[in-house]
Parts: C-alpha cells; structure tokens; sequence
C-alpha cells in the first residue's frame, strides 16, 4: 500500500508542477500576441487546466504523501524533509489561493469580454503581469519541496 500511495504523491507533483509550468508558458505565449481571441482563447484553457489538473494534482499530492506517511509510520513534523516539505506547499498553495486565483477569475471575465473585439484591456495585461511574476513566485516553493522530498536531508 505504501508504494501505491508514494505513486500517487509522485504523480500528483508532475501533474502540479508540469501543469502549473506549462500553462504559464503558453499563456505567454498567447498573450505577446496581443491578439485578443487567441488571449481569450488561451486564458479559457489556463483556467480550465487549473480547475483539471491542478487541483488533482494537489488531491493526490495530498493523500498520496499523507497517506504514505500514515501507512509507514512517518511522523510529519519530526524531519527536516517532511516538515519543510509541508511548509513550502502551504506557502505555495496561500500564494495561489490568494493572489493567483483571484487574478486569473479575473482574468477569466475580462477575456470573456473582450474576445469578440479588437484589443486587449490595459487592466488584463496589468493582470497577466502580476499573475506571471505571482505565478513564477509560487512555483519555486514547489520545486524546493520536490528537491527537499527526494534528497530528503
């Protein structure tokens, strides 16, 4: 059971990070185009995967890694790698459940209204910049826990 539930946590981190990573990339992408259908487009996409796979990768973030530690005896708060690993996720997830998810609902709405027209609002690409620079910010809590878990000091 423990390896069934290491795989899950395992492919909950590729799901979170590979998606958080590569709709980041593409959003960019569409956006120096600054043509607002296929902004409008790519932001309908970004918040769809968000709603898919983020929040599943989350879920089997969470009970993969709990549930592994539970059956294996691990106490979550005694390590460094585990404690600190937790930590790091949580800070990630505030910066996304405070800053990131607002902007990109926000985001949502504004390109919804503008995909019909011929330019994009100054305020949507006030937004996308915060939402970039507050995105890259809350990934690399991610990524230190991914190399805290592995390396496990």
């Amino acid at each position: 059971m423990y390896d069934v539930l290491k795989a899950l946590h395992v492919l909950g981190v590729v799901l979170l990070v590979g998606n958080v990573t590569i709709t980041a990339y593409w959003k960019v992408l569409a956006d120096r185009t600054a043509d607002p259908k296929i902004v409008a487009h790519a932001q309908h996409g970004v918040n769809a995967a968000d709603w898919i796979f983020t929040l599943a990768g989350i879920a089997l973030v969470m009970i993969g890694g709990y549930g592994a530690a539970y059956v294996k005896g691990l106490p979550l708060f005694d390590s460094v790698w585990l404690l600190g690993g937790q930590i790091l996720f949580a800070v990630s997830g505030m910066m996304w459940l405070g800053i990131l998810v607002p902007l990109q609902i926000r985001q949502g709405r504004a390109a919804r209204g503008f995909a019909s027209l011929d330019r994009i609002p100054l305020s949507y690409l006030r937004d996308a910049q915060k939402w970039l620079v507050w995105g890259i910010l809350a990934t690399v809590p991610l990524v230190a826990a991914t190399v805290l878990m592995v390396l496990k000091p």
